[in-house]
């Protein structure tokens, strides 16, 4: 187990940023993360605050590690924005084979 209590990570996670995140992380679109297992958005998250410290604070809130208000979590074409950040994330997601998705939300009138 590694630090934050997880099992060896499998293969790499892919996760797609908007652009406004890549542009700060000075990324491409999708970036690869090693995460342990189970494979969560709170884990994907925590790896992605590690490997690019400069997002921290972008995604969740800095205290409170909510999700910010216009950003949304989609995997397998699913809405995980408001499911909990320890659910597992779907298989497809855990083997690297579907992206997790993080969308910045559009509002306005």
């Amino acid at each position: 187990m590694n630090q934050k209590g997880a099992c060896a990570a499998g293969p790499p996670i892919r996760v797609i940023l908007p652009y406004h995140l890549r542009t700060l992380g000075r990324v491409d679109a999708e970036v690869l993360l090693k995460v342990g297992t189970p494979v969560t958005v709170r884990r994907v998250l925590d790896a992605l605050e590690d490997r690019y410290p400069m997002l921290h604070g972008t995604i969740r809130d800095h205290v409170t590690q909510e999700r910010r208000p216009f950003l949304r979590f989609f995997a397998c074409e699913q809405d995980w924005s408001h499911e909990s950040p320890d659910a597992e994330l779907p298989e497809v997601v855990a083997a690297g084979k579907e992206p997790l998705l993080i969308i910045g939300a559009i509002a306005g009138g």
